[in-house]
């Protein structure tokens, strides 16, 4: 499976599903917030709250292979949104926490395969 994915685990099979990265500490306690939101879903998720620049921080994930990135700054943190990417860098723009579980939800449910 490992050699047949690259690596790259749908979203369903994926160790992690999300990680969501704050662009500076005013972000933390939002970012905790949406990592807890999404987990009391059943989702497997965590916050990358490190002191470091949001693009360092969207390549190591890009690299590690989660298959949804979703970033946190103040703009997000006052309309209550996310901003999410994937990880093959398609920018799926801001969306509330519901509409991403829910979207989350459906990739997971595909269980990868491709509908057309």
């Amino acid at each position: 499976m490992i050699e047949h994915y690259e690596g790259a685990f749908p979203a369903w099979l994926a160790p992690e599903q999300a990680v969501v990265m704050n662009i500076t500490d005013n972000q933390a306690e939002y970012a905790r917030s949406v990592e807890n939101s999404l987990k009391n879903k059943g989702f497997r998720v965590f916050s990358d709250l490190r002191n470091e620049k949001i693009g360092f921080k969207i390549r190591e994930h890009t690299i590690q292979r989660t298959p949804y990135l979703i970033i946190v700054g103040d703009q997000e943190m006052e309309k209550g949104t996310l901003a999410v990417r994937t990880r093959e860098g398609q920018d799926l723009g801001f969306m509330s926490l519901a509409d991403f579980s829910e979207r989350l939800a459906a990739d997971i449910a595909k269980r990868g395969r491709i509908t057309h």
